[in-house]
């Protein structure tokens, strides 16, 4: 109830301040690129470490190719109609 509350009360304030100059700050573009990278490549170390200590292996070089059945040209499905 109380995370509800919180999260709620934060969403307004944030909404209310879209509506008032004085709070429109300035953000030089790269500065918000680099953050994002850092953030991606931060949650991405952590996400590759949980799969590998799991033995979920996330990378492979080539792709695994399976045998498989076979199909000859006289079980193409055809029914003899």
């Amino acid at each position: 109830m109380f995370f509800r509350h919180s999260i709620t009360t934060a969403f307004l304030i944030a909404f209310l301040m879209t509506f008032f100059s004085m709070f429109d700050v300035p953000v030089f573009w790269p500065i918000l690129l680099f953050y994002w990278l850092v953030l991606f490549i931060m949650t991405m170390r952590r996400q590759i470490a949980h799969m590998i200590k799991y033995k979920y292996i996330p990378f492979s070089i080539g792709k695994q190719k399976y045998g498989g059945k076979k199909f000859s040209a006289s079980s193409s499905g055809s029914r003899g109609d």
